[in-house]
């Protein structure tokens, strides 16, 4: 009775769909797609008894067709349809291989619209990331595995494997009863059991955010080739990771990179920081109340147990302020100023500030990093950032205390998970603090001190000045362990960093960046690429978020001069030295006119625009503020029609044309949402 039973009952699996994932604001990332896998009967068995052909009839002619539309070459496709058994009976049907899986609905479209006699297709779904390379170390990817059968997606790597089980949901199935034929009996009920759907993952990502992200750190990759870059954006108030990528990276949907690195450089592999640790430094010195920023010691070179340690230039700079090693980010202050801290204190503060312990964020493999106190010179060299190991989101954990005033936030990614089913929300992540290893008052000084590295003459990170928003951080140049057991040296063959946010007086946004081992040209220094990803990124995410701009505090320069009748070759060379941006409006003779006007005081990389005699020359647009573009329109008098709003984002005549005297120029500007946010 059993095994009548067992032949006649049925059982159909009606499968769950995977949960998709989710920005902050519920723009899909991740999500589910149809796709097709083509498959050829070859066997004439299939058409016997009909008048139709259900079999590949012409194996030239389909060969010829498909080869258009899969990649593979013709007389590959005629070997798969002309293929035999081990024993040379022919098969009843063939497939392609990986070429004719995962087919989109409109490849399939145009392969059915042929109307190819035996070319089929199964639908199945496949995970569709709309995004390709978006977030891909911390979203991870997930494959299509056949058991019994049963076709189903399985995360492999990062969220999608950590979360796979709330992802993938439970299988409903169908029971009922089937005569030999394959006919349901009749008055037969069919016992269902619904399917499942997986759970969605809401993330703390902000799509607009991490595209920005992406696109500044494409672009160094591509200009600088480094052997890596990770960068991320956090909010300081709240712990949430807003943004966060790294090269080498992998593109899911083209199943690109897939074998570059698997591991999220923000959690799982860990770094000497180099003299981004000088801020933790500093902030315990202020907070034991052994700070003194005006008292003095020798720079250069410090000795301990036998071993000397050395600033960056080799020979320092001879008697100077502990803020002043601060600004010029010396070694030997940070050595110096733990005689006044005292080991303990030291090492209990950077404990306080989460070093050496794991944040607990809610991402696979997170690394702990180590600490190394064994021996005196283990510690001092901690002070700046050698020796000892942390992760990038320690350092964004650790930096949003001084960020959010001695409060330290614990870092997610997770906003919540939310069952489709019910739409009960399972899980919602709340900003936790997790410590307050410095004082409000501390903070806000340590945040005052590191602005100084940025605004003052001597300080290392002045490529970091905003033209919008007050700038706070820290520069850091690692030496990197080499596998003889000693460090690497030569020019780009540091890992080059900062840490920094802003506003200054109340910071919205914390970011790290480091590139490790750029190809740097004759006169650039390492923080030239991590300057062009943090600045860019930083200022656009402000703007987005519409963060009010605050430039009451700029770098110390003198106000610029007067520039009227002077020689343009001359001024052009003096305001480049100066690190200006210099953009000459005409084409001949002395300067007529300028922008700003004598006396103004202009950030480093600001534009200074020179009037001139002459046919105007078109400059490259991109990126230009709108008062920028209005100022060129009025000094240039050339018929200028700007649209929009925010940052240029195109030009109807290309730069470098010289303009004739009817000529007309539209310009385009585009907010940073509106330029880095794409349709869905």
């Amino acid at each position: 009775m059993k095994e009548a039973e067992a032949k006649f009952n049925k059982t159909q699996v009606e499968q769950a769909e995977r949960g998709s994932i989710l920005d902050a604001n519920g723009v899909p990332i991740v999500t589910n797609t149809a796709s097709y896998d083509l498959f050829a009967v070859v066997s004439p068995e299939a058409s016997e008894g009909t008048k139709q052909k259900l079999h590949v009839s012409d194996p030239n002619r389909t060969a010829t067709i498909l080869s258009k539309y899969i990649n593979m070459p013709k007389k590959d496709i005629l070997n798969k349809l002309k293929m035999k058994k081990p024993d040379g009976s022919p098969y009843y049907q063939v497939e392609f291989g990986a070429v004719g899986k995962n087919l989109s609905h409109s490849q399939m479209q145009k392969i059915a619209d042929e109307e190819l006699p035996g070319i089929n297709f199964t639908e199945t779904t496949q995970r569709f990331y709309p995004n390709g390379m978006f977030a891909s170390n911390i979203i991870g990817f997930s494959q299509r595995t056949e058991n019994e059968g049963i076709v189903e997606i399985v995360g492999k790597s990062g969220l999608e494997k950590t979360f796979n089980k709330e992802l993938s949901g439970e299988n409903g199935e169908v029971n009922f009863s089937k005569d030999k034929w394959g006919y349901i009996f009749p008055g037969t009920e069919k016992m269902i059991t619904p399917p499942k759907d997986g759970d969605n993952i809401y993330l703390t990502l902000d799509k607009t955010i991490q595209n920005i992200l992406e696109s500044e750190v494409s672009k160094v990759d591509a200009e600088y080739k480094p052997k890596s870059i990770v960068a991320v954006v956090a909010d300081p108030k709240t712990g949430k990771i807003l943004a966060s990528t790294q090269r080498p990276t992998f593109n899911s949907q083209k199943n690109e990179g897939m074998n570059t690195s698997w591991l999220n450089r923000l959690t799982e592999t860990t770094i000497e920081p180099g003299s981004t640790m000088k801020a933790f430094t500093l902030a315990t010195a202020i907070e034991k109340g052994v700070w003194d920023p005006n008292a003095t010691f020798m720079s250069g070179q410090y000795t301990v147990g036998g071993r000397t340690i050395r600033d960056a230039n080799q020979v320092g700079w001879g008697r100077i302020s502990y803020l002043e090693a601060i600004q010029r980010s010396s070694n030997v202050g940070m050595a110096n100023l733990l005689e006044r801290i005292g080991d303990e204190n030291f090492l209990n503060s950077i404990a306080k500030f989460g070093f050496g312990e794991k944040t607990g964020i809610d991402l696979p493999g997170e690394a702990t990093g180590k600490i190394l106190d064994q021996y005196k010179i283990n510690t001092v060299t901690t002070t700046y950032g050698q020796g000892s190991t942390v992760t990038p989101i320690q350092l964004i954990q650790a930096f949003s205390a001084i960020a959010n005033n001695g409060e330290m936030m614990k870092p997610y990614v997770i906003n919540k998970i939310v069952d489709p089913n019910t739409g009960k929300v399972l899980k919602n992540n709340k900003p936790e603090a997790v410590g307050q290893p410095i004082s409000a008052e501390t903070a806000k000084e340590v945040r005052d001190i590191l602005a100084t590295t940025i605004t003052s003459p001597k300080g290392t990170a002045r490529n970091f000045a905003s033209q919008e928003y007050e700038v706070s951080g820290k520069t850091g140049t690692a030496q990197i362990p080499n596998n003889k057991g000693g460090y690497d040296w030569g020019k780009g063959k540091f890992l080059y960093s900062f840490i920094g946010m802003a506003p200054q007086k109340d910071p919205q946004l914390v970011m790290y960046v480091a590139v490790e081992k750029p190809n740097l040209k004759g006169t650039e220094y390492g923080s030239e690429p991590v300057s062009k990803i943090f600045n860019a990124v930083m200022e656009s995410s402000l703007k987005y978020m519409n963060v009010e701009t605050d430039m009451s505090q700029v770098p110390q320069k003198e106000p610029i001069d007067s520039y009227l009748g002077e020689k343009t070759t001359d001024i052009v060379k003096e305001l480049t030295g100066q690190k200006y941006e210099p953009i000459v409006v005409g084409s001949e003779g002395k300067i007529t006119d300028q922008f700003p006007k004598k006396g103004s005081v202009v950030l480093e990389k600001g534009k200074i625009l020179l009037k001139t005699k002459g046919a105007v020359i078109l400059p490259d647009f991109k990126g230009w503020s709108l008062r920028d573009v209005l100022k060129y329109k009025e000094l240039s008098g050339i018929n200028m029609k700007v649209v929009g709003d925010g940052y240029v984002s195109k030009q109807s005549v290309p730069a470098g044309v010289t303009l004739k005297k009817n000529d007309a120029v539209q310009i385009t500007l585009k907010t940073p949402k509106e330029q880095y946010s794409k349709k869905k």
